[in-house]
């Protein structure tokens, strides 16, 4: 693709044209990338959208009342200092006759044929910079009117010829702003400039400070120059370039952001037919303010981020985010949004292998607790079954494989119970109860066991009968007993 340029400076903010081209040359070209190319093509097509998109960020910074919302807005004829005055002085007179006599070039509303002759005598001053009291030493008059006359007819100027000085061409270029029919920052934006100036920083508990907020401000500045007039908007860029570059070469010109300004703020800013009595406290402001533009030219003429992605989404089909807090949420997300997709496909996969690694683990369980199981019955099969049974929650085929515990062997270090076992000759088992059965069975000791055997449970016995269950017994202890002594002593 090539891309064609017009062939004028001040249409660098126009709409590029893409056509295909077959010639092989060309191909190899770098491509140029505008990146306010949506912001370009949805003020053309959209100018409705693209105005209302813009002035909400603007009211966002800059606090307007009604009435100065509606002059911005072209909604209200903009009321302007020094407009009822009854004052009639020599200098409104002057400047109102001079207007009357329209030009092709001065004296009329910008147009893209003014500007392309007007755009002569920027390119020269560009060459001539080193002057010393560029813009402040008046030039020939004579030289001009001639200069002047050759502008106005559209007839070609060879500026380099050495016919014309480089105050000659500043003059002028400060007479063909000043006979214009409003400033280049026009009549509507005057009130929204004036309170650029008041945005300044905050303290820590939120109170205004006599910091300026610079990049508030500049912020400000861009979104007003977005609704400019277009020809205004090309005009006042190439201007602000130029007087930037002339204060950089203050060191041979002595001239500075502040006096450039101090010779251009009545032509830029200014309302037209006012006086500096008529502006009384808001010359200062107004000043400071065109020497804020000069020195930040570089940055004002690019649309802000978040309105070039607005312009962006609002022509790929996306919702469009109409402020900077917007953009904030937008770019948290949208600019890694790369991110939350990785992560979503490595939980995903974290998951599958936590699945994985816990089914290998049950299976293993399981074929390691049928092996424990089928061991012969030993003390380490009884130990690695005990250490099964304190991991409760491990997932153990205790329940596909059930077990019973081995029989305990009872123990008993009363004499009644030795006498017991050896009298029987095996050992008495206890049988447990489970715990699902009713309520507080009665506790017997082990060496009653047989007789509640015959008797049934103890859960259904009277206490009057467990009594006499317990003097039985230890009837029958005394007399066995008793025999025993008998038997031992006739055998000594």
């Amino acid at each position: 693709y090539c891309i064609f340029f017009p062939s004028f400076p001040f249409f660098s903010d126009a709409i590029c044209s893409f056509v295909i081209c077959n010639d092989s040359s060309l191909r190899s070209q770098p491509i140029i990338f505008n990146p306010d190319f949506f912001v370009e093509k949805l003020r053309h097509e959209k100018p409705e959208v693209f105005t209302e998109l813009v002035v909400s960020n603007i009211t966002r910074l800059i606090d307007l009342p009604g009435a100065e919302l509606a002059q911005l807005m072209g909604e209200e004829d903009p009321k302007l200092p020094g407009a009822n005055s009854t004052a009639s002085g020599f200098f409104r007179s002057l400047m109102s006759l001079k207007r009357k006599e329209k030009g092709v070039v001065f004296g009329s509303p910008l147009t893209e044929e003014g500007i392309a002759q007007v755009s002569q005598l920027i390119e020269y001053l560009h060459k001539n910079l080193r002057a010393e009291g560029l813009f402040r030493v008046p030039g020939n008059s004579i030289r001009q009117q001639i200069l002047k006359d050759a502008l106005n007819s559209g007839t070609d100027i060879d500026l380099d010829s050495g016919e014309f000085h480089s105050n000659d061409v500043a003059t002028l270029l400060k007479m063909f702003l000043g006979e214009l029919p409003e400033p280049l920052l026009t009549h509507k934006h005057f009130h929204a400039h004036l309170k650029i100036a008041d945005l300044t920083l905050f303290d820590e508990k939120g109170n205004k400070t006599s910091t300026p907020d610079k990049e508030r401000q500049i912020e400000a500045l861009q979104l007003l120059f977005l609704i400019l007039p277009a020809p205004n908007r090309s005009l006042l860029k190439l201007l602000l370039d130029l007087l930037y570059q002339t204060a950089k070469k203050q060191d041979k010109n002595k001239m500075s952001a502040h006096n450039l300004a101090l010779m251009f703020a009545p032509h830029i800013l200014w309302p037209r037919n006012v006086t500096a009595n008529d502006l009384q406290e808001n010359i200062t402001k107004l000043n400071n303010g065109v020497t804020f533009m000069i020195k930040h030219s570089q940055k004002l003429f690019k649309a802000p981020v978040y309105i070039r992605e607005c312009a962006r989404l609002h022509y790929l089909g996306s919702r469009a985010h109409t402020s900077k807090d917007d953009l904030d949420l937008l770019t948290s997300s949208g600019s890694k949004e790369l991110q939350p997709l990785k992560s979503q496909k490595r939980s995903r996969l974290d998951s599958c292998h936590q699945e994985e690694t816990q089914q290998r683990t049950e299976e293993a369980l399981k074929e390691l607790f049928r092996h424990v199981h089928n061991m012969p019955d030993s003390a380490k099969k009884k130990k690695l079954i005990r250490q099964f049974n304190k991991h409760p929650t491990a997932l153990t085929p205790g329940s596909d494989v059930p077990t019973s515990p081995a029989p305990r062997r009872t123990r008993s270090r009363s004499f009644s119970g030795l006498i017991k076992r050896k009298v029987l000759g095996t050992p008495v088992i206890l049988e447990r109860k489970s715990r699902d059965t009713t309520p507080e069975p009665v506790r017997v000791s082990k060496e009653n066991v047989q007789l509640l055997q015959k008797c049934g449970s103890p859960a259904h016995m009277s206490q009057a009968k467990l009594k006499s269950l317990e003097g039985q017994k230890e009837e029958s202890c005394r007399r066995m007993r008793a025999r025993l002594l008998s038997k031992d002593s006739s055998s000594l």
